[in-house]
């Protein structure tokens, strides 16, 4: 027999569909609601007319997190026309209700399911999946314009509170970023920024006109990386190629100006990376990459990890910062990971693919690696599993301590190595600024200043909220501008 709260629910749920409503049933914990939950509620919303959700209660053991919290947390996604504490098994729920529908996530397709056998005997379906990768996490949740405090800029009070962290933490971290010392290594780029008038459409053919009215030089890639770390206040080394060209040169002036101690080796087969974006309206109408992506030659190699590795036990932080254009071939990455674990620095890898082929499980063994979603999915060759799924696999594949996957709008999942009673725990912070000029830089920030953290002495929760904070301040401007500490003092204390 049902026990109270789910004979209530019941009652409940035939009132309103009155037999005429195709019903959609999800369980689970909820612990954290993650935009991979999103997904799957999506989907199954749209399989019928009326979604339920039945929110495991805390005596099945497994809860981080108290069940009225928990309920809150799913009756908060307008997706969702009822939930309740389920105190039953999922089984014998579903075997009173009778739902047309019963979702699970397609990781457990290949799982003994209880509610299978249910779920035939009466004429229902069973469908696994992982919901869709494009939406947006705001159509999804309510209230989100009470998150807005300022500006663009929006709280993540309950984040902090569930990591028992505050300002005060968060301030003895960011004064320790002055006493590390940093070594970048990846692809130098630089990034033009040629802002237009739009002038219309052609007559002669389907082609958008604009006149140029402005240019700008940012540094970006693997550079970029290495100015953050240095105006945070590290001491820092940065080992990287270029053309020998006139952007060589401004990279080489720039660097200097953010007192980056430089080893940029020359690469006569190749020019310096130059990425165009052509803006109008604080959009970008169209990008055009100037570069050559061949793996540097063998010699090359040889002296960059002369220069380098004799340098490593001196270090705080290894960065990989790559850009998939053949700075770092694997032999070089290999020797590198190996002299760090030999020396027990701490190393962080980030390998960006955004429009090419990459793979960032090839950095082996470090404390933590920041993909997007499909740099994660390309890593695996996995387009079907649940997000928490994906980070977890990437973890072991790896051999990571930690992952950070970033999900531009929805925010930063968080997947973190644990415990022997928890092997691993999943959580999230939302995007903190809800307003973006430019997302371009994003990444780059989230790693240099989650990896600062980590290195200062903070835990995987405090590194990924000034991570965070750091991105949001980052994508808050046009080009790619070197982050200050004043900058993370405004983000920290909003």
């Amino acid at each position: 027999m049902l026990r109270k709260t789910s004979q209530d629910a019941l009652q409940f749920i035939r009132d309103e569909t009155k037999g005429k409503k195709r019903i959609v049933f999800v369980s689970g914990f909820f612990n954290i609601v993650h935009p991979g939950h999103l997904r799957v509620l999506r989907f199954a919303a749209e399989c019928g007319d009326y979604l339920v959700i039945g929110v495991h209660a805390d005596l099945y053991g497994n809860a981080l997190i108290d069940e009225k919290t928990r309920l809150e947390g799913v009756h908060a996604i307008t997706l969702v026309d009822y939930c309740f504490i389920l105190e039953d098994t999922p089984q014998d729920f579903v075997k009173a209700l009778k739902p047309d529908i019963v979702v699970k996530g397609k990781e457990h397709e290949k799982d003994f399911n209880p509610e299978a056998e249910v779920v035939k005997e009466y004429g229902g379906q069973m469908l696994f999946s992982s919901g869709d990768m494009s939406f947006s996490l705001a159509e999804l949740l309510q209230d989100e314009s009470q998150r807005l405090v300022s500006g663009s800029f929006a709280r993540n009070e309950a984040y902090m509170a569930r990591h028992q962290f505050n300002w005060s933490d968060l301030d003895k971290i960011l004064k320790q970023f002055q006493k590390l010392k940093v070594l970048v290594i990846g692809e130098t780029i630089v990034d033009e920024y040629i802002t237009c008038d739009a002038m219309g459409m052609s007559q002669e053919d389907p082609t958008i006109v604009v006149t140029p009215v402005g240019v700008e030089l940012y540094l970006g890639g693997a550079g970029i990386v290495s100015a953050h770390a240095s105006n945070l206040g590290a001491e820092v080394s940065f080992f990287s190629i270029s053309g020998k060209d006139e952007m060589a040169s401004f990279i080489n002036e720039k660097l200097f100006s953010y007192g980056v101690n430089t080893h940029i080796f020359q690469d006569e087969s190749r020019p310096t990376i130059l990425k165009q974006r052509y803006r109008t309206s604080g959009k970008t109408l169209l990008r055009v990459n100037h570069l050559r992506q061949h793996p540097i030659s063998q010699e090359l190699q040889k002296k960059i990890q002369e220069s380098l590795l004799d340098m490593i036990p001196d270090q705080d932080l290894i960065i990989f910062s790559d850009f998939n254009y053949g700075c770092l071939p694997q032999p070089l990455v290999n020797r590198i990971v190996a002299r760090c674990r030999q020396e027990n620095v701490m190393m962080v890898a980030d390998s960006q693919s955004s429009s090419q082929i990459g793979d960032v499980s090839r950095f082996k063994h470090t404390i933590l690696m920041t993909p997007t979603e499909r740099e994660a999915r390309l890593a695996l060759k996995d387009f079907e599993s649940g997000l928490v799924v994906l980070a977890e696999k990437l973890r072991t594949k790896s051999k990571a301590d930690n992952v950070f996957i970033t999900l531009n709008e929805e925010g930063l999942l968080i997947h973190a190595n644990g415990s022997i009673k928890t092997p691993f725990f999943t959580d999230r912070i939302d995007a903190m600024n809800k307003a973006p000029v430019d997302p371009a830089g994003a990444g780059d920030s989230l790693l240099t200043c989650s990896a600062m953290a980590l290195a200062s002495g903070a835990d995987i929760w405090q590194s990924a909220y000034l991570g965070s904070v750091a991105a949001a301040c980052q994508v808050g401007r046009n080009g790619n501008i070197p982050l200050s500490t004043k900058d993370m003092y405004l983000g920290t204390q909003l």
